[in-house]
């Protein structure tokens, strides 16, 4: 696996894509954490009920991200009318790219390392 081809065109700006292997492994700034979760599945926690897990494949200092073979789970509450009882609802798709803006993110979860 590698990055997805032609993904980063067009982009402006800087994307820090697969780390070479010689590469300092140890986690100094929390942009780290993100760094060493290169070509790894990660979690990723979105406004607006939005979880998303994939495999990261490039991100910048926004936090922006290429994720790769994506499943997207949104997840919505309503309120049944006649006996005002919560309904959870939740849809997941597969997508194999998906850019996720940084702004969007609430949490970032790295692969668990044994």
């Amino acid at each position: 696996r590698g990055r997805p081809p032609d993904v980063l065109a067009g982009c402006s700006g800087r994307f820090r894509v697969m780390a070479a292997p010689e590469e300092d492994a140890t986690v100094k700034e929390p942009l780290d954490l993100i760094r060493l979760s290169l070509d790894e599945k990660v979690y990723v926690k979105m406004r607006g009920e939005r979880e998303l897990r994939g495999r990261l494949h490039a991100y910048d200092q926004h936090l922006n991200m290429i994720l790769g073979d994506v499943e997207e789970v949104i997840t919505t509450v309503e309120i049944d009318d006649e006996t005002y009882e919560e309904i959870i609802k939740t849809q997941k798709r597969m997508v194999p790219y998906l850019f996720v803006r940084g702004d969007g993110i609430i949490l970032v979860s790295p692969p668990l390392r044994a």
